[in-house]
């Protein structure tokens, strides 16, 4: 695999219950800008989304910041950012996220930060890309989605090989690791991504 340059991550709009995943969440963000890597996320001010970007600013990062125009209009989008692109729609928005990037991360989020996640991980089980994707799992949030995804290993939905493409650590220098080591596994391609 390529050396990253750029990394996206996914992640809420909203803090959450404790405190330790906006704290993570500006951490990472830092990590990534004292790393040399380019962080790319959704846009937002507010939130995971917001602590993420503020950590890669203070740090003198670069940031993309990518969101929709419907969601732009609620005066949610980073004024902070030298970067911010504002696109007609989420599908939009994913692909540009994607292209942008060398590596996904998923920090804690709710429902928009899975399906991001679930829409990067099926396009590499169908051969569309070939960068590494993975779950920083801050506080063990990630524990319950782990356990689905291996139960439908165990109930023969899932491959083994495609739950091995999802990796996961506690920690960005964890995860990080696990991407320099990162292989997409052998599966054929399915489709080309113009053709979904």
């Amino acid at each position: 695999m390529p050396a990253l340059s750029s990394v996206c991550v996914f992640c809420g709009s909203n803090g959450g219950a404790d405190p330790v995943y906006l704290e993570t969440a500006g951490a990472v963000g830092r990590g990534l800008a004292e790393r040399g890597l380019r962080l790319v996320y959704g846009g937002g001010k507010v939130g995971m989304m917001g602590a993420v970007a503020d950590g890669a600013l203070d740090a003198g990062g670069d940031v993309v910041g990518v969101i929709p125009q419907q969601i732009f209009d609620l005066e949610i989008g980073h004024e902070g950012l030298a970067d911010l692109r504002v696109v007609g729609s989420m599908h939009e928005r994913k692909a540009l996220m994607a292209d942008l990037s060398d590596a996904f991360v998923a920090l804690p989020g709710g429902i928009g930060t899975f399906e991001e996640l679930f829409e990067v991980f099926t396009w590499a089980q169908l051969g569309l890309h070939r960068k590494p994707l993975g779950l920083l799992d801050i506080a063990g949030y990630y524990a319950p989605l782990e356990a689905m995804l291996d139960h439908a290993v165990e109930q023969r939905f899932l491959r083994p090989q495609t739950r091995a493409m999802l990796v996961r650590d506690d920690s960005l220098d964890g995860l990080l690791g696990r991407f320099d080591g990162w292989e997409a596994p052998g599966l054929p391609r399915w489709l080309d991504r113009d053709a979904t």
